[in-house]
């Protein structure tokens, strides 16, 4: 398993409220070029995601399904990415004063992933997610303060 964790200098609910909009996946997940579609009901249980992934000229159709969604407080994704198998994304959400202490867990569930699993291939995903959650965090934050600006 893969841990990642940011600070992020917003709230639980203003970090969650970006998290719960599926059409925005691919302003911070690394590698998603379009979200396809989204179900109204996202981030609800069974709720899916089409997202066109890829790097390069290999390009791929992903789908993501929320496995556990509780607001503000954990999010639990499979994203699937046939036919290299797939993993189990969970997000937890941490109240850090008046912030957001977000932890990310990435764990291989079939494919390659499952074989290749350890030190090396956790310290790559690491990286990777650390990025996303530094987007994520930028996106935040610039949000946050902009809807300072609009509330004064």
């Amino acid at each position: 398993m893969a841990r990642s964790r940011r600070l992020i200098l917003s709230s639980p609910p203003e970090v969650w409220g970006l998290l719960a909009d599926g059409r925005r996946y691919g302003e911070w997940v690394s590698g998603t070029r379009e979200v396809l579609t989204a179900d109204p009901h996202w981030p609800d249980v069974g709720a899916r995601l089409r997202v066109r992934v890829g790097l390069g000229p290999l390009v791929l159709d992903d789908t993501v399904v929320v496995r556990l969604s509780e607001p503000r407080r954990r999010l639990e994704l499979e994203a699937r990415a046939e036919p290299f198998g797939a993993a189990r994304i969970a997000l937890r959400l941490v109240p850090w004063g008046g912030h957001t202490l977000l932890v990310m867990d990435w764990h291989p569930l079939r494919g390659p992933g499952t074989r290749m699993h350890g030190l090396p291939v956790d310290y790559a995903v690491s990286i990777r997610n650390g990025m996303m959650l530094t987007k994520l965090a930028r996106i935040a934050v610039r949000e946050h303060r902009a809807a300072g600006r609009g509330a004064g």
